[in-house]
């Protein structure tokens, strides 16, 4: 049996918190009940909402970058597989409604170190994207499409609505079988 973990389901309370309510609503109160704990229960694992807030950014960075990898890695056709693999990845977490995004970017810009760990790894995605048989400008307009998406899910900025981010998906994704 795959049973979660009390850090992971304190992790699971406050991302439905911030799904549901907003960042600005999550507080350690709010999310040991949501998680159906007692505060002090929370504060062993979790000893302030920073760590709280940290403890959500790592796990998303984390499962974004293993999702991209573990993509691009079974993925049997060489030409566009990282840009196949971001361009999935991050419609994956559209459809999921953005997991816990939002908690993650409200502090991923005050945290360096998690800022750090992933801009490495958008330049190494960014390098191989536009080593791997792509068009280096094509593979470069899939990524920032994705981001751009992802952003405008992220702050409500009009978001596509499900029929046409579908087609959006569909042009990005043949244009990733596209040779240069």
């Amino acid at each position: 049996m795959n049973e979660r973990t009390k850090p992971e389901k304190i992790l699971d309370a406050a991302a439905a918190i911030v799904r549901r309510d907003g960042v600005a609503k999550l507080t350690l109160e709010a999310a040991a009940k949501e998680a159906g704990i007692s505060k002090g229960g929370l504060l062993y694992h979790f000893p302030n909402k920073e760590s709280l807030i940290d403890g959500m950014v790592t796990r998303c960075s984390n499962t974004f970058v293993e999702d991209v990898e573990g993509r691009a890695t079974l993925d049997p056709i060489q030409t566009g597989k990282y840009s196949r693999a971001f361009l999935e990845a991050t419609f994956k977490e559209l459809e999921e409604g953005l997991e816990i995004s939002s908690g993650m970017h409200a502090s991923l810009f005050t945290n360096p170190e998690m800022l750090e760990y992933l801009q490495e790894h958008y330049r190494t995605w960014k390098e191989k994207m536009e080593n791997e048989g792509l068009d280096p400008v094509t593979a470069n307009i899939i990524r920032l499409a994705s981001d751009g998406l992802w952003y405008a899910d992220l702050f409500g900025m009009a978001p596509l609505e499900k029929e046409l981010r579908d087609k959006v998906f569909s042009q990005l994704s043949a244009w990733t079988k596209e040779l240069e």
